[in-house]
């Protein structure tokens, strides 16, 4: 029982080429304890009160027998049983008797006897090298100047977490490089090129993060050059806002116990459904909440800059306009998407309106003014900016098209090739559209197998334009060369490579343990957890 619920790629060039590993020292324990801050003290909280409880109650005549649960070597009159008298535990702890040579009778007794060797070198019992071992597992964790991560937010099991994959694109390979737990469902993902939380590297310097927005209300900011993390470099929402807030006097506020549910300026109280990281300005990043609100997160203190009430339902989608770095574009359930400038939160924004639900909202990477948003009805919109409607009622659109008949769950724009859009759908079928100035047309309509589609991503890379990756209710991602299908090789020819003979389709997906397909039973390609996998499915449609 898995499903992945969002991807992300990492630009070629930003990973690091070997990945340190977590290094827990007193320094790191710091940090943990004062951003966990919040959770310890819950936790003191309850420990006071569990001791109150217990102290009423033996007052109240309960006694606890602490010998109930102990170890005794006397019987119940007091005598030493007979199969222990000959290990004499009365006297485990005396003084250790030595033999005749003088050497101790313990344990490690003749340890001065025993040789030894200034380097392991010279032991001719060690037969592997000191760093052979290091050198190997770093080898396995290397990174290429030529491999693209893919991040997937994962469910499985139960059990969420933050799948970090290396894609080779040369070699057709795809791998989990390293995982990451994570507190509860995830919902979003978005790399960051900033390092958060680390005060000893530079602002203009290179990075690889990721915020993740799950079902809880904070926000929570990961390393992905580091392996096995025990703990985010930072966390947006409460607790950070608790922390470092203090009033008139230099005191700390008393912490409330309970979390507040109530929308307020400081941070979210609800599922965060949305992120979007300002490319140009690349300490902010906007978040979007089930709690109606849009918040403006400044990275270099992980602190809420400023909040908007733009809607009256959920807030679902959250795009930055490409050029005007301080315009944000929001969708929502309450079926208007709002073109706002952060500056101005004040002003009345440009409003759209729409016949469902909203999906998602994208701005066209090669036409500034133009807009795309899509619907829970499997509808697309092409908006033009500079039209905006007096009123939501009055929104007309540049097109408008009916893409899927359900709803449109994944939306994405490929930003090398002008005019290539993909969309997927709970229908389980992924659509490739060419976008000319008559309007949309269908390249292709695929199902890749992964149930029904969350996620569709082209790759930020030139030399990987082509590619995208696809993920959902199934659990795996798949990584698709559209450049390898021939109607998009026919409608995009002027942008692929020329190429001799016949071209197979490529598509590729992490390869299975076939340990793992023998401990399954042995179930036929493409039936593996078929039962569990509709139960998700039904889940998914309510």
């Amino acid at each position: 029982m898995s499903m992945i619920t969002a991807t992300a790629w990492v630009p070629r060039g930003f990973a690091a080429q070997f990945p340190t590993k977590y290094d827990f020292d007193e320094a790191e324990f710091e940090r943990i304890a004062d951003l966990a801050k919040l959770q310890l003290e819950d936790a003191k909280q309850d420990l006071e009160e569990a001791r109150n409880d217990h102290e009423h109650s033996e007052e109240a005549g309960v006694k606890v027998d602490k010998k109930a649960n102990g170890f005794s070597a006397s019987n119940s009159n007091g005598e030493i049983d007979d199969d222990l008298k000959e290990y004499d535990l009365e006297h485990y702890d005396s003084d250790v008797k030595e033999d005749a040579t003088g050497e101790g009778m313990a344990m490690f007794g003749n340890v001065r006897s025993l040789a030894y060797h200034e380097s392991n070198a010279d032991d001719p019992y060690i037969t592997l090298k000191e760093n052979e071992d290091d050198d190997e597992e770093r080898e396995e964790l290397q990174i290429l100047a030529t491999d693209n991560l893919v991040l997937a937010a994962k469910v499985e099991d139960e059990v969420a977490h933050l799948e970090v994959y290396v894609y080779e694109d040369g070699a057709d390979n795809l791998y989990v490089h390293h995982d990451i737990m994570l507190p509860a469902i995830p919902l979003c993902l978005e790399w960051l090129n900033l390092a958060v939380g680390k005060s000893n590297v530079p602002n203009e310097s290179k990075a690889n993060f990721v915020a993740v927005g799950t079902m809880d209300p904070d926000i929570e900011i990961w390393d992905l050059d580091t392996v096995d993390c025990m703990y985010p470099n930072a966390i947006l929402g409460q607790g950070s806002a608790d922390d470092n807030s203090k009033p008139e006097g230099g005191k700390k506020k008393k912490k409330k116990k309970r979390k507040s549910k109530k929308a307020n300026d400081d941070y979210h109280v609800d599922a965060i459904l949305s992120l979007a990281a300002n490319r140009n300005h690349r300490n902010l990043l906007a978040s979007s909440s089930a709690d109606k609100t849009v918040k403006l997160w400044d990275l270099n203190t992980t602190h809420c800059a400023k909040s908007y009430s733009f809607h009256t339902d959920k807030v679902c989608s959250l795009a930055w306009h490409p050029k005007e770095s301080t315009v944000l574009l929001s969708g929502s359930y309450d079926r208007t998407v709002v073109a706002a400038d952060m500056r101005a939160p004040d002003a009345k924004p440009a409003r759209w309106g729409v016949e469902s639900d909203v999906e998602s909202v994208r701005w066209d990477p090669h036409n500034a003014n133009l807009f795309y948003i899509t619907t829970e009805n499997g509808v697309i919109h092409h908006h033009d900016a500079r039209l905006a409607p007096a009123s939501p009622e009055a929104s007309k659109p540049v097109w408008k098209l009916q893409a899927h008949d359900e709803s449109i769950s994944s939306f994405d724009i490929n930003p090398i090739i002008p005019g290539f859009i993909a969309t997927g759908s709970t229908d389980k079928e992924v659509k490739l559209w060419n976008v000319q100035a008559e309007g949309p047309s269908m390249v292709v309509s695929r199902n890749l197998g992964v149930g029904k589609v969350f996620s569709t991503n082209f790759a930020p890379d030139q030399e990987v334009g082509f590619r995208l990756a696809v993920a959902g209710s199934k659990g795996a991602v798949q990584i698709w060369d559209t450049s390898t299908n021939s109607a998009v090789r026919r409608i995009f020819a002027n942008r692929i490579a020329p190429t001799e003979g016949e071209v197979k389709e490529r598509l590729i997906a992490v390869e299975e343990d076939s340990s793992d397909s023998e401990e399954e039973g042995g179930e036929e390609p493409g039936r593996e957890g078929h039962a569990t996998q509709e139960g998700w499915e039904s889940m998914d449609e309510d």
